[in-house]
């Protein structure tokens, strides 16, 4: 006997015109494609079922990750003449947020090193230069999306603008990682249009070790990541579409099992995940506690 959707599948993205109207854009987000590019069910999980499937305990990585961007972006809400690493300890300790530690000493140890990681990054920013835009948003529409994405900061340099990434992770980056970030060539893509300017160069800045990984984009190769997005937008599109005509919703949405999946905020709900070892809440920081 076929099986039928859930209830709770909700299907936004459905056009309920007349034949021959114009397809409604796919309304999206970087982290959005990416969560489809991830894998399907998850994106199921997160965007279509209701309710959705309750989600895994905070991430402390997410935590500290969240601190250190808000602490930036207060810092750069400062007058100018208070810019600079005095103020940087209680802009932190206001931003901080204390979900996913394993204890009291392990949080200890990450405010630590974030402070120390925003003391550094902090000194070497002129206060006087003011960006376009710090958690800015910026959106643009295709023939197929309605795009729209949070920067956590664009520059203004020698006339173009420039897209900031800032990234607080364990590992190092490299110019591929800033070249291949379909989310870094999209804010790039929006920025012209929004600041009416050129916008080809991306940077992530990766506060742990103050490296700064740069990629300068062309008119092709953004216009290459473009198409990817809208190329995910179809496909996910026409999963909807599918869903709402009676199909069955793992087969239109299926998992893509890997390593991906013991970091996932649905593996509990998801027959692929709950067959590999959880990660514990704080395992992306524990490397922090061997470098103290």
């Amino acid at each position: 006997m076929p099986r039928t959707p859930p209830r709770s599948a909700a299907v936004p993205h459905q056009q309920l015109g007349f034949d021959g109207m114009p397809e409604r854009l796919f309304v999206c987000t970087p982290s959005k494609l990416g969560s489809y590019a991830d894998c399907p069910r998850r994106y199921r999980y997160t965007y279509i079922d209701r309710p959705s499937p309750q989600k895994g305990p905070p991430w402390a990585h997410n935590s500290l990750g969240a601190s250190v961007h808000t602490a930036l972006k207060n810092w750069y809400a400062l007058p100018v003449d208070r810019r600079g690493t005095a103020p940087v300890a209680s802009l932190l300790k206001s931003t901080w947020v204390r979900e996913g530690y394993r204890d009291v000493d392990q949080e200890r140890i990450a405010y630590r090193k974030a402070l120390g990681w925003l003391d550094t990054y902090v000194a070497g920013l002129d206060p006087q230069e003011e960006p376009l835009g710090v958690e800015r948003v910026v959106a643009t529409k295709t023939a197929v999306l309605a795009f729209n994405g949070r920067a956590d900061r664009i520059d203004a340099r020698d006339g173009e603008a420039v897209i900031v990434d800032y990234k607080t992770g364990r590992t190092g980056l490299d110019a591929d990682d800033a070249r291949g970030s379909q989310a870094l060539a999209l804010y790039a893509y929006a920025a012209q249009r929004v600041f009416r300017r050129p916008c080809h160069k991306v940077e992530l800045h990766h506060l742990p070790t103050g490296t700064v990984s740069t990629h300068e984009h062309t008119e092709e190769s953004l216009n290459r990541q473009l198409a990817r997005a809208e190329a995910t937008a179809r496909d996910i599109i026409a999963a909807e579409k599918s869903l709402a005509a009676g199909a069955d919703p793992d087969d239109e949405f299926p998992t893509n099992p890997g390593s991906l999946c013991a970091w996932c905020d649905f593996r509990k709900s998801c027959p692929a995940g709950a067959e590999v070892q959880a990660k514990e809440p704080w395992a992306a920081i524990e490397h922090l506690e061997r470098t103290t």
